[in-house]
């Protein structure tokens, strides 16, 4: 069987897609698929941001970069 181009090009920009969407959480130095992310460039995973919350919000909308000091919000509102 001979592999189509464009299904080998949707494949190369898929794989391409997925590894730049992984990060590195600033604090535990892991790699995730999923991290909150800052304008600035700070990532934090789930777990540590679960962790830390008590600092980086006051009203669970929005959480404050440790780095920037930006606003961002957590998609719940």
């Amino acid at each position: 069987m001979i592999d189509d181009p464009q299904t080998t090009r949707r494949q190369k920009r898929r794989e391409k897609r997925i590894q730049n969407s992984r990060r590195q959480c600033h604090c535990c130095r892991q790699t995730f698929m999923f991290c909150w992310r800052c304008r600035c460039g700070f990532a934090i995973c789930q777990a540590c941001m679960h962790e830390n919350a008590w600092g980086m919000t006051c009203n669970g909308i929005t959480w404050t970069c440790p780095d920037c000091g930006g606003q961002n919000g957590y998609g719940n509102q």
